[in-house]
């Protein structure tokens, strides 16, 4: 049966979120334009945010000139407004738009939830095993979900942003900016409308397209056109972590809300006002930049939990493309400070918060265009639509620039020049800073495209991204931090006056307290290259003046320590960074003499993975650094079971994702499962057991985490072991195909006497004896039956182990269970009894013994970037919870 209803449904909704995203935008334009009754608008008269007139700057009185239409009499600001039909009607379309975009949503999750997988998208990206939170990863796996994300986000901001403009400065503002917000809604609509006009154009890719809309050529769908699969392709075993449930709705309410502070700038310009937008835009960046900063380090984070590079960043480019609006953003943030006292922090604010979001825009482009499928391993695939996503940057490229242009003669100049002892002048250092960071980056990342370009015209081009990303981008970006790192130490001096009279004896005694702190961490921790040292001492440096700061700080008001613990938590990022990639350690380092992976022979390749890996075999302990390391086995998932269970206690049924129980399945003394039970499983993936040994004899196991992917090959996660001052992060290499069946050798004989000794593997075997069983697994002994069960002991380099084969007569029939070794890879079994030789004879069979190929790391202090994050977000918090009060007690001045 094909669901079609809720397609229908789901397709509906979207028609209607285009079409009252249009509406909203055109009756907002127009109330914005005056299309209505006369409407008086209120100004706001505060010294510090006059146009014309005196200001100070730089210590001196500078003249400034602004048009005398840049401000209306306060008297005014009584006159009620008459109804405003235009905006009436734009605020019903854009709340109805919010409950279509939500109907899209439910429409999409239901049809994942409920595994109709006759729909393109279900089958696409989901499959029976999987959890309820990988469902909903799911719904963002795909581009029409990802775009779907992202307008969710617009409506709920856009509905927030309605609904808080009761008072006089929020009505000013509402029309024109949200004529920006209801446009840029509509474009992203139109991404997942899905609608075809001819053969040539299409308009959107519609997430509601049922397979044989999708695949109409496919035989299936021509023999029997109301064929559904039965299971899905399924989720990308890299997103089947928790961070990818939580790290893209954060991301893409961080791309959202950079759309509220270009919507202010718009607005601003728009109605001739390019200072009055800033004071609502405030708290919006600090909480935009504050939410992008965390999505983008959640993002490092589940690369470091689940990808197998060792890091958490890897200057992928579309790691790059979401990192450079960030970069961006926060330099506009720094300028919002001093556009109150300075039009060239200003000007600056009105062109970074322009730019960050048209590189929203951009990277969207970059990420979803195909354009970076060479270079990205992250990249979407063009579905038909970068045509359609050049026509959405291109569109807002052209609104901002000749707006931009047009009004630019509306903001205020300064006569006076801008000294260095002024706090205005140090930030708007640090952000110039910032985007010559972001444009070093996106200069880089763009590469694809000026090819793409140069295409277009005829031409060929050669250029390349760097071979070794990761050293080119760290050869440049570790002296833009550098710079910032100080620059947080001078700014933060500068803007709470503590460098008076043009002298800089202030800085004295934080920076011989950071030399000192430094030339200890560089001698305890015998740090030789320079560039590590540098890097070390501005950012000790950083932590040492900010947090001077901080204590004069928190003896006032703690409201206004925000910035200053953001600073700290930005020094601390700089040393965890510094000391968990400049400092990682592989401890894995193969000592056994063995070839592990074969040398390039047509490069300089020193055998480096050769070196840096190491074999274990099964229940063979190995010496790796400090620690004695045992492979313990392959591991499976159940779904109601906590932890893992071996793999051989189940037998896993094929093409299904259950297994039957070979023993109990117990846990910490709980049996969840009994020999026999089927119980559900995860399948797809193997974990492996590795334990650690202590030399203080502390064990503890870490479970990598390996897929073997008939599309990708083999997918393989780390486990990492967290302690105060390092990880412990372990991967596989390499493993045999866990699904796969062993391949057994030829069939050998050995006829023995107890006590007699024979070769089994290259292992010497003893027969140590044959003794009556009444027990047998897989089988009952009754009375009238006969079973016996040899002991055969077999010597290896860590032990002995023993074996027992059967020989059962039952019903008069004859039974030879065997006995499987992985450990010893065999497979023994009693043939024959001679009871006048008194010899027994066995058949082997030998097989590959199970074992990995596993590389592990030291990340010293790495816990300290993670640390540093959290603190750069409490600073974060602080500063917004600060300027959205000031902002309310101003709106609410005006209620």
């Amino acid at each position: 049966m094909i669901h079609t209803t809720v397609g229908q449904l789901g397709h509906f909704f979207v028609i209607l979120s285009f079409v009252t995203a249009l509406v909203a935008t055109v009756a907002y334009f127009l109330s914005s334009l005056g299309r209505r009754a006369s409407v008086e608008v209120v100004s706001i008269e505060e010294p510090q945010l006059a146009y014309a007139g005196e200001s100070t700057f730089g210590g001196k009185t500078a003249k400034r000139k602004a048009p005398a239409q840049l401000s209306r009499s306060g008297s005014q600001a009584n006159q009620k407004p008459a109804k405003d039909d235009w905006k009436t009607l734009a605020r019903w379309s854009f709340c109805l738009h919010a409950l279509a975009v939500f109907g899209v949503g439910a429409s999409l999750y239901y049809i994942i939830y409920n595994h109709y997988f006759e729909y393109h998208y279900a089958w696409s990206h989901s499959s029976l095993a999987l959890p309820v939170q990988y469902m909903i990863s799911c719904f963002w796996e795909g581009q029409e979900g990802s775009f779907l994300l992202w307008l969710f986000w617009d409506a709920v901001l856009g509905v927030i942003l309605i609904t808080t403009s009761r008072s006089a400065i929020g009505k000013q503002w509402e029309a024109p900016m949200m004529t920006v917000f209801a446009l840029v809604q509509a474009f992203l609509a139109s991404m997942i409308l899905g609608v075809v006009f001819g053969d040539t154009f299409k308009l959107g890719s519609s997430p509601f397209l049922l397979l044989t809309e999708a695949m109409p050529d496919a035989p299936i769908f021509t023999a029997d056109p109301t064929f559904v699969p039965k299971d899905g392709n399924g989720l990308n075993p890299l997103l089947q972590n928790y961070w990818m449930v939580i790290h893209p709705p954060t991301l893409f309410l961080g791309f959202a809300l950079t759309l509220v502070p270009f919507a202010y700038c718009i607005a601003g310009l728009w109605r001739n006002q390019p200072l009055e937008w800033i004071r609502p835009a405030l708290p919006w960046t600090l909480f935009g930049a504050m939410i992008l900063g965390i999505g983008i380090m959640m993002g490092g984070y589940w690369a470091y939990e689940t990808l197998n590079f060792g890091g958490y960043w890897n200057w992928d480019p579309v790691e790059n493309a979401v990192f450079v609006p960030w970069l961006v953003m926060v330099g506009a943030l720094h300028t919002m400070l001093i556009a109150k006292r300075s039009s060239t922090g200003l000007k600056t604010t009105i062109i970074l918060t322009i730019a960050t979001f048209l590189l929203i825009l951009y990277s969207t482009f970059l990420t979803r265009s195909g354009i970076l499928g060479n270079a990205s391993v992250h990249s979407f695939t063009d579905l038909g639509l970068s045509g359609q996503l050049l026509v959405y940057l291109l569109a807002f490229v052209v609104l901002a620039v000749v707006l931009a242009a047009r009004k630019w003669k509306y903001i205020p100049t300064d006569e006076q020049e801008a000294s260095v002892y002024t706090k205005e002048f140090w930030l708007f250092i640090g952000a110039t800073v910032l985007c010559l960071s972001a444009f070093q980056i996106i200069a880089t990342t763009s590469i694809p495209v000026y090819n793409k370009i140069l295409e277009s015209f005829g031409k060929i081009s050669n250029l390349a991204l760097p071979a070794d990303q990761i050293a080119h981008y760290n050869k440049f970006q570790v002296w833009f931090f550098v710079v910032i790192a100080l620059l947080t130490g001078v700014g933060q001096f500068m803007w709470w006056r503590r460098l008076d009279n043009k002298k800089w004896d202030a800085l004295i005694t934080p920076g011989i307290i950071t030399l000192l702190v430094s030339a200890g961490l560089i001698a305890f921790g015998s740090i030789k290259n320079p560039v590590y040292m540098i890097l070390l001492v501005a950012a000790v440096f950083a932590l040492v003046t900010n947090g001077t700061i901080l204590l004069g700080i928190i003896r006032g008001n703690y409201r206004f320590s925000g910035g200053a613990i953001a600073h700290i938590g930005l020094a601390l990022m700089l040393i965890g960074i510094l000391y968990s990639a400049g400092f990682s350690k592989v401890i894995s380092i193969n000592t056994s003499g063995l070839l592990i992976s074969k040398q390039d022979e047509f490069t300089k390749n020193d055998n480096k993975e050769n070196k840096e890996n190491t074999l274990l075999w099964l229940n063979q302990p190995e010496r790796m650094g400090t620690y004695q390391i045992t492979y313990r086995g392959q591991r499976i998932e159940a779904r109601d079971v906590p932890g893992y269970i071996p793999r051989k206690d189940v037998m896993v049924i094929e093409g299904d994702y259950h297994g039957i129980a070979q023993k109990n399945i117990e846990q910490n003394g709980k049996v969840y499962h009994k020999k026999g039970d089927t119980l559900a499983l995860y399948p797809e993936n193997t974990y492996y057991e590795v334990e650690y040994r202590e030399p203080s004899g502390k064990v503890f196991s870490l479970f990598p985490r390996a897929q073997v992917n008939e599309r990708m090959g083999l997918l393989a996660s780390p486990d990492t072991r967290h302690k105060a001052d390092r990880d412990i992060y372990t991967y596989v290499n390499s493993v045999p195909d866990p699904s796969a069946e062993n391949k057994w050798e030829k069939t050998e004989t050995y006829s023995v006497a107890i006590k007699d000794t024979f070769f089994l593997n290259d292992y010497v075997a003893i027969l140590d004896d044959v003794v009556r069983t009444n027990e047998v697994e897989g089988m009952e002994i009754s009375a009238s039956d006969a079973a016996i069960r040899a002991r055969v002991r077999v010597m290896s380099k860590n032990g002995e182990q023993t074996l027992n084969p059967a020989f059962v007569i039952k019903n008069r029939m004859v039974a030879h269970p065997a006995e499987v070794s992985d450990e010893l890879g065999v497979r023994i079994q009693l043939n024959e009894i001679d009871p006048q030789t008194g010899k027994f004879t066995f058949a082997v069979n030998r097989t590959q013994r199970d074992y990995i190929v596993m590389k592990a790391f030291e990340k010293p202090l790495i816990n300290v970037l993670w640390i540093g994050t959290l603190i750069v977000v409490l600073g974060f918090l602080i500063a917004i919870v600060r300027r959205y009060r000031e902002f309310r007690k101003m709106r609410d001045k005006m209620i």
